[in-house]
């Protein structure tokens, strides 16, 4: 049988603490759960132990009012980790003045309320006044950083504060009548969204004590859930929820039966290979759900608040103070060079070698079809994207999965295009992606396919949304961040390649290669689901990504595409092409042609071709292989697409 705290043990960083997988440097996410998870054994390694609490505490960060903990190598504004280091700390790893000092950091951290977010506006059903906490400063709540929070909170015994009453009617207020929750989003644009177990286990351990018909269709869900799947995370979180509301023979059956499947998973995944499988968070959730009746550090004992009746909301201005007032002057000044200094390199870009676009017939997803398909294409491109030797990064759309589905890059098309540069002689290949609706992206690669595409060819695969973050300067400066954190994996390929699918999209009228980028930003600096990204308008932070870690290629899986309301609830489009190209705007453009979607009014190719990142005029786009006219077909736009695109009174010429 496989030992998760021996594992953990193991894989502990030299310098103390864990990261996400093994060979990371640390990360606060899995050294706290580490050392929740083996606290029973501290005393047999007290030196790594004290060299991960060490760790833990030199991320803490004084403010005016107490103290926050971030991760230093981070982004600044990802605050989320306060509520966990909380949570930790007050399992015996400290008391007094610590405890006292983070509990008011973290009261401090105030989340925005506002009406004016693109996603907001189209959620009918939740109360946009609650305030619970945020992942990142002045951003919004949502379930996750929320249920830590008021978890932590109660554990130290401060559950009768008006924020945590609050943060917990929002928690009820997020949760579904049917069961369960997800980051925050019951519905969009008049669509149910769907549960997750991840946040609606961290949901529950914040509830409890609490009785409410949506606490229990919650346990409802995870119990189902809990019999159907066989990921090791998703597994470890139901048995550590159910446990801390086994008050029902349902719930109290259902427990022996989650230790049997945990420790099966854990067998399946002992050895994580190409990236996958049990690193450092799956063993530590693993190691606390077996040995969750013997002991429970997630178990509460206060008494909870009353749960029923209006909420009654904190006093506060909730103004946003912006960068720059909090900025001394010798930060502005060098805050305003910069700014300048992306400003040139703007507009100086040089346009991409090339803006030639071949689009290819292919009917099917067959292998030496799409394989001789794609030989064919990269042969127009080789001499400006060589493969040979080179390290090279695949990006595929990998967002959630629904059987039956046509959400996601399709993992035999993945398949051949690894088979491509493993031809072209490269010297790695990678497949990286962080979705912005999923934590555990290991549940989505399997489910998907692509995890068995992985395994075929011994590629490794990268959580973007765990990885290694690298801050670069915003070279867009569209959105008012002044700098971006790209996954280190992304950023350092020497060849970059987005494979999006073709699809229509509510928010951006069709997401392509250019869309496909929110998924190299790490959630840990942004949260789930990247929902400030899509504040600052999603246009704007497409093209801010683009401009600072442009991509060297684009393909495009149009064999099946998706129309109508997409990225998640649209049909199928049986299309039959793949579309190469090294300018992504005139690829995304060309791409905009064959689905007849009006090129010069889609927000996110016009803004990217003013910031000289491609071309997208036709004229400007040399046609290779097949002509548009040839497969062009008119895909179902999206519900209300006006209100996204851009007014034709607007448009000053008329790209064509």
């Amino acid at each position: 049988m496989i030992d998760a705290r021996q594992r953990l043990w193991e894989l502990a960083t030299t310098d103390g603490g864990w990261g996400y997988h093994a060979g990371q440097p640390p990360h606060l996410e899995p050294t706290c759960l580490a050392l929740l998870a083996l606290a029973p054994e501290a005393a047999q390694k007290p030196a790594a132990w004290e060299a991960a609490r060490r760790f833990v505490a030199s991320q803490f960060v004084a403010t005016g009012k107490g103290q926050t903990v971030r991760l230093q190598r981070g982004r600044p504004q990802a605050v989320w980790p306060t509520a966990l280091t909380l949570f930790t700390w007050a399992n015996g790893l400290a008391t007094g003045n610590d405890l006292a000092n983070l509990a008011e950091g973290l009261f401090a951290v105030e989340a925005r309320t506002i009406k004016t977010d693109p996603e907001v506006a189209d959620m009918h059903d939740i109360d946009s006044r609650l305030m619970g906490w945020p992942w990142g400063e002045d951003t919004f709540s949502w379930v996750e950083p929320t249920s830590w929070a008021c978890l932590a909170l109660r554990k130290i015994g401060r559950g009768d504060h008006p924020r945590v009453r609050e943060g917990l009617r929002l928690l009820l207020d997020r949760a579904f009548d049917t069961g369960g929750a997800n980051y925050g989003n019951r519905s969009v644009l008049g669509k149910s969204t769907e549960p997750i177990p991840g946040p609606t286990a961290v949901l529950l351990l914040a509830m409890q004590g609490f009785d409410h018909p949506r606490i229990d269709a919650a346990k409802g869900y995870l119990r189902v859930h809990g019999e159907q799947t066989t990921d090791l995370e998703h597994l470890a979180w139901i048995k550590l929820a159910l446990a801390c509301h086994a008050t029902d023979d349902a719930t109290r059956t259902a427990l022996p039966q989650l230790d049997r499947h945990i420790r099966e998973s854990l067998e399946a995944e002992a050895t994580p290979t190409n990236g996958l499988g049990a690193g450092p968070l799956r063993l530590a959730l693993a190691a606390l759900a077996l040995d969750v009746e013997a002991r429970n550090p997630f178990r509460l004992s206060d008494t909870p608040q009353p749960s029923q009746g209006e909420p009654a909301f904190v006093n506060r201005t909730n103004k946003a103070v912006s960068k720059k007032e909090r900025m001394p002057l010798g930060e502005r000044v060098r805050t305003y060079f910069q700014g300048i200094n992306a400003k040139m390199i703007s507009n100086t870009r040089p346009l991409p070698r090339t803006s030639a676009v071949h689009i290819g017939r292919c009917g099917e997803y067959d292998e030496a079809a799409m394989r001789a398909l794609l030989k064919t294409q990269f042969g127009h491109f080789r001499e400006h994207v060589p493969a040979a030797g080179k390290r090279v990064v695949l990006k595929p759309n990998l967002v959630e999965y629904h059987r039956g589905k046509v959400i996601n890059t399709d993992p035999r098309f993945v398949d051949a295009v690894i088979q491509l540069f493993k031809d072209e002689g490269a010297a790695e290949i990678i497949v990286a992606e962080g979705p912005g609706h999923w934590r555990n992206v290991q549940f989505l690669v399997n489910e998907s396919g692509l995890g068995d595409v992985l395994r075929k060819h011994g590629v490794r695969f990268v959580d973007v949304n765990h990885d290694e973050p690298r801050k670069m300067l915003n070279l867009g400066r569209t959105t008012g961040l002044e700098h971006l954190y790209i996954s280190r994996t992304v950023a350092e390929a020497d060849v970059f390649v987005s494979l999006p699918k073709l699809k229509t999209h509510h928010w951006a009228g069709a997401t392509l290669s250019l869309k496909n980028l929110f998924g190299t930003l790490p959630g840990i600096c942004y949260g789930w689901p990247k929902n400030e990204l899509h504040w600052r308008g999603i246009p704007n932070s497409i093209v801010d990504i683009a401009c600072t870690n442009t991509p060297h290629l684009a393909i495009v899986d149009g064999i099946i595409g998706m129309e109508g309301d997409g990225p998640l609830n649209g049909t199928a489009k049986p299309f039959g092409a793949l579309v190469m190209g090294i300018d992504l705007v005139a690829v995304d453009a060309t791409c905009c042609r064959l689905m007849k979607l009006p090129v010069e009014r889609i927000p996110t190719i016009v803004l990217a071709h003013e910031k000289r990142l491609g071309n997208i005029r036709a004229d400007l786009i040399p046609q290779l292989g097949e002509a548009i006219a040839s497969l062009a077909q008119a895909f179902v736009p999206p519900p209300e697409i006006e209100k996204q695109l851009i007014p034709e009174r607007l448009l000053n010429s008329s790209p064509s």
